[in-house]
C-alpha cells in the first residue's frame, strides 16, 4: 500500500486535526447545552451524532485486527482511550469547521472527490472495485476515507487562510544571520599526519629515526594507536579546535613540513607533521544562505500564527461543548454531561 493511500490510519493515533501545524489542545468542555438522544456531544451550534462516533469506534476495531492487534473490550480502560481520541478528532474536526467558516473557509464534497479520484487513478488505476478492496484491506470504509481528506483539506485551508499574510522581514533575516554566525562559519584547517604512542620514550627514539630520515608513514603505520590515521601513515585532516588543546596548538604552530618534537595529551603521546598550508577560517555569506533562513523564519512564524489561533479556538469553545452521560472525554473534566443517552 502506497504512503499515501496509508495516511488515513493517521485519523486513529492522532489527538488533533490540525497536523500542519502544531497540536490543537484537547477540547473544552463546559457546555450547558441539552445533547439530543441521537447525539454524543454538542459543539457550538452543531452536534456530533452516534452513529458518526460509532462508525469511527468500528472502524479503529477493524484497523486494530488488519494489524493484528486486538481491540480493547468495551468497559476497559484502553476502550476508553479509543473513545476519547474519536471524541477529540470529532470535536476538533466541529470546531474547526465552524471557524473556518468565519475565515471564509470551506470544504466541498467536490474537493474531496477530486482528492479521492487522485488516489484511484495513481495507485489503482481509476479501479473502483480495487480502491474499495484497498480500503477494506485497511479496515477503511469509504465514508471513513472522505472523513479523513475533508479533516486534511481543511486544516490545509485554514493554515493557509490564517497565515497567509505572515511575512519575514529582511532585517529579521539579517538578525537570525548574526545571531547564529557560528553556524555559518568554517574553522581554519589543515593537513597534518600524527603518529600517537603510549610511552614519551618511545616517542622520543620515533622522532630520533624521523630526524635521521626514517620514512613518517611507516612509522605511524608500524606504532602508531590510533588505527583510522595509522593505515594511511597518520594522514589527519584537522579543524582548529576541534582537536584536543594541546594538539591543536601545535598542530596550527608549525610551518608546512615542519615535524614536532613529541607532545603529549590525554591519549598518549603525539609526534605531528604538518602536511599543508593552514587553509584560512570562512564564512558563508548572507546572500548564500538568505533564502534558507527566511524559509526556516517563516515556517517557524506560521506555526507560531496557527497556534496562537488554535489557542484562540480552544479558549472560545471551552464552554460551549457538551456530551452527552457517558461521553465525556476523562481529559474534560469540567464538562456538563446532559440528556438520557
Amino acid at each position: 500500500m502506497s504512503p499515501a493511500f496509508s495516511m488515513t490510519k493517521r485519523l486513529f493515533i492522532v489527538l488533533c486535526l490540525a497536523s500542519l501545524s502544531g497540536v490543537l489542545a484537547a477540547c473544552g468542555g463546559g457546555g450547558s447545552k441539552a445533547v439530543p438522544a441521537d447525539a454524543v456531544a454538542v459543539v457550538g451550534t452543531d452536534t456530533i451524532s452516534k452513529a458518526q462516533f460509532n462508525s469511527l469506534i468500528d472502524a479503529t476495531s477493524k484497523v486494530d485486527k488488519v494489524n493484528h492487534q486486538t481491540p480493547p473490550q468495551a468497559g476497559t480502560a484502553a476502550y476508553k482511550q479509543v473513545q476519547d481520541r474519536v471524541m477529540a478528532f470529532l470535536v476538533q474536526l466541529d470546531e474547526l469547521t465552524q471557524k473556518g467558516a468565519t475565515l471564509g473557509v470551506t470544504v466541498t464534497d467536490a474537493q474531496v472527490n477530486t482528492q479521492i479520484d487522485k488516489v484511484k487513478k495513481q495507485y489503482f488505476a481509476g479501479n473502483e472495485a480495487k480502491f474499495e478492496k484497498g480500503l477494506a484491506a485497511q479496515g477503511l470504509t469509504l465514508d471513513i476515507y472522505r472523513l479523513e481528506w475533508r479533516s486534511q483539506l481543511l486544516s490545509q485551508a485554514v493554515y493557509n487562510k490564517v497565515t497567509t499574510s505572515v511575512k519575514v522581514t529582511p532585517a529579521q533575516v539579517q538578525a537570525y544571520y548574526n545571531a547564529h554566525k557560528s553556524s555559518y562559519t568554517q574553522a581554519a584547517s589543515r593537513d597534518v599526519r600524527h603518529i600517537l604512542v603510549n610511552s614519551k620514550s618511545l616517542a622520543d627514539k620515533l622522532e630520533t629515526q624521523l630526524k635521521n630520515g626514517a620514512d613518517f608513514a611507516k612509522l605511524a603505520k608500524q606504532y602508531s594507536k590510533d588505527p583510522s590515521s595509522a593505515k594511511v601513515g597518520g594522514k589527519l585532516t584537522i579543524t582548529k579546535g576541534q582537536t584536543v588543546p594541546q594538539f591543536d596548538k601545535v598542530a596550527f604552530s608549525l610551518k608546512t613540513g615542519q615535524t614536532s618534537p613529541p607532545v603529549h595529551t590525554q591519549y598518549g603521546w603525539h609526534i605531528i607533521q604538518a602536511l599543508s598550508a593552514i587553509r584560512p577560517a570562512t564564512t558563508t555569506p548572507l546572500a548564500s544562505v538568505r533564502q534558507s533562513i527566511e524559509s526556516t523564519l517563516l515556517q517557524t512564524k506560521k506555526s507560531d500564527a496557527m497556534n496562537a489561533w488554535l489557542n484562540g479556538v480552544k479558549a472560545e469553545y471551552a464552554k460551549k461543548v457538551s456530551y452527552a452521560s457517558g461521553y465525556t472525554p476523562s481529559a474534560t473534566t469540567t464538562s456538563t454531561t446532559s440528556t438520557t443517552g
